[in-house]
């Protein structure tokens, strides 16, 4: 029910005037400006019904006041007994929304009072209109950019780059439809992460920022992390399905300000760097800006010489066995081997194992899958790639091998399987063909 505030010196007139809105709204009495001042930071109603002339404050100077104070255009309409034109005019010049003179009947009254608030709700959704993102309901990019750059400003707290991994395997798998109801969920799972204080919005895509203010404590940017990774994949696996194999998660770069300066356009480079080192190293959390190395703060391409820039791009360490990566890493491999494929003609293969359980295995198929993967990461040579699909499968890529070749790998597999605790419980399906 909408709040109005009724503010008149004489008291008949007051108990008059409420007792007719009171019928259809929710109302609050004051009878001096000192009093309504007092009361309208209590009570915020949606307009304010004033008398115009009253002793130590008048309506316009209440008017005055308040709009001074909160710096916002408070919805006026006066009532007086005055007569004259001139009265009229200059409440209309100070922003006053309706005038309307004393003795007044009350369904008149009560149809002013209704255009009026009918007249602000239409201004708040035009203005909410152009602040909003129409699909999500969190503020657009350059509303949120405008808001966030303020607090940068004069507000310390954590500003967060916040990043949707493996989003468009959504939309390329299941469909742009499905990559919207995402995107809705995610915007929910969002608002209920950040507090009523904190600020959040959409850029784009798949793109999302947000700042806690007077936050300085990085765990508990590690707390909202998890959260938010936990009830996406949760959302993701209701609405798609719980053998949904998508790596969805959110990768989040933070900063804090004003440790790292007060300046949005440098704030949100620095949160990008964070957000793309968390993007490099297994995605699904968060870094902050702070834990960067030298190398991983510069420019990007940014390098002394080439021999720097090959310590910079190097595996740190090889290892044995077959080269293991998170599912991106695996699709961006995939990707690039595709390409000197169609160019060189390379014969290169891709093996989809699926581990599935026979019959009331006592062991979690996450385990089986887990031995299933050290078994391939040893079986393989260092230049097979290998990763993990989903809750069950496994994929391999094997440079340099045709068709004809992948039965003899996997039967060197599948022996060592065999020889595994799991292979009682768990049976290995096998799917093989040649990279296209």
């Amino acid at each position: 029910m909408k709040k109005i505030m009724i503010v008149d010196d004489e008291k008949i007139y007051l108990m008059m005037t409420n007792h007719i809105l009171s019928s259809a709204y929710d109302t609050v009495c004051a009878s001096s400006g000192a009093e309504a001042i007092e009361l309208y930071k209590k009570e915020r109603p949606d307009m304010i019904l004033s008398d115009l002339r009253m002793p130590e404050m008048s309506g316009y100077e209440l008017q005055q006041a308040l709009q001074n104070e909160y710096e916002e255009k408070i919805p006026f309409m006066f009532m007086t007994a005055d007569t004259d034109e001139e009265t009229e005019s200059k409440g209309f010049e100070n922003g006053a929304m309706d005038f309307i003179r004393k003795p007044f009947r009350a369904d008149i009254l009560l149809k002013r009072v209704s255009n009026i608030l009918d007249t602000i709700e239409k201004i708040q959704g035009l203005k909410k209109a152009v602040v909003m993102d129409p699909m999500t309901g969190l503020l657009n990019k350059a509303s949120v950019e405008q808001e966030i750059s303020n607090l940068c400003r004069n507000t310390s707290g954590v500003l967060l780059m916040i990043d949707l991994d493996s989003f468009k395997l959504v939309n390329d798998i299941y469909g742009h439809a499905m990559g919207d109801k995402i995107l809705v969920c995610f915007s929910e799972i969002l608002k209920a992460v950040v507090r009523p204080i904190d600020v959040v919005g959409r850029l784009g895509g798949d793109e999302f920022i947000a700042f806690c203010q007077n936050v300085n404590d990085e765990v508990v940017i590690e707390k909202k992390a998890r959260f938010i990774n936990k009830y996406l994949l949760d959302a993701a696996r209701e609405l798609m399905g719980q053998d949904m194999n998508i790596p969805l998660g959110a990768s989040i770069g933070c900063v804090f300000v004003p440790d790292e300066g007060t300046d949005f356009a440098s704030l949100s480079k620095k949160a990008d760097k964070a957000l793309y080192a968390v993007k490099q190293n297994g995605k699904h959390g968060f870094i902050f800006y702070t834990d960067l190395s030298s190398d991983e703060k510069k420019e990007e391409g940014q390098t002394t010489d080439l021999a720097n820039a090959i310590k910079i791009l190097r595996e740190r360490s090889k290892g044995k066995g077959a080269f293991v990566l998170s599912f991106e890493q695996f699709r961006m491999a995939y990707q690039f081997l595709s390409r000197l494929n169609a160019n060189y003609q390379k014969e290169i293969s891709l093996i989809l194992f699926s581990v599935n359980e026979k019959e009331h295995a006592a062991l979690p198929i996450e385990d089986a899958v887990d031995e299933f993967m050290e078994i391939l990461g040893s079986s393989l040579r260092q230049s097979d790639l290998v990763t993990k699909n989903g809750a069950n499968q496994c994929m391999v890529i094997l440079p340099e091998t045709s068709p004809q070749n992948v039965g003899v790998v996997t039967e060197r597999i599948l022996s060592k399987w065999d020889e595994a605790d799991s292979s009682a419980m768990f049976e290995i399906k096998i799917e093989s063909g040649k990279m296209e």
